[in-house]
């Protein structure tokens, strides 16, 4: 989770929400990235959407069985569900996102009948971190 603060620390620096996500085979880091929906002018551009396309990408498949995920924020609907369809193995989250999470908050993406894979999932990992730096971020914004 450490990797992944420092990603989400990266993001924030350029301008963009603080997330990061960091995937792990093997005990081996085989991507990591931030948030870059501003940078990328890409609304899909999700700290977890790029680090499975480069995940894929260097791995040269389209399935990371046997990857888990670290992120410092509760997956949305989107990153759920793409988690769900690259099965990866596990997930471990930062904090929690009552508004716009989809893991154990909002749709509950895996608990869903039609959700045909669902990884373990670990919630709460270095929760208190991945929270001040999101506020710290907003409060910002908002001075």
């Amino acid at each position: 989770m450490e990797l992944a603060l420092e990603e989400a620390q990266g993001a924030a620096a350029r301008g963009e929400v603080p997330v990061g996500a960091v995937l792990v085979r093997d005990g081996v880091v085989v991507a990591r990235a931030g948030n870059r929906t501003r940078a990328d002018n890409d609304p899909t551009a999700h700290a977890e959407m790029l680090a499975i396309r480069a995940a894929c990408r260097s791995l040269g498949q389209e399935r990371l069985s046997g990857c888990d995920l670290y992120v410092t924020l509760e997956p949305c609907a989107m990153c759920a569900a793409a988690l769900s369809f690259a099965r990866i193995r596990r997930l471990y989250y930062g904090t929690g996102d009552p508004k716009g999470g989809a893991v154990d908050n909002g749709p509950r993406f895996y608990a869903q009948p039609t959700c045909h894979h669902a990884p373990d999932v670990y919630p709460g990992m270095a929760e208190a971190e991945c929270a001040t730096l999101l506020r710290d971020f907003f409060r910002e914004r908002r001075s």
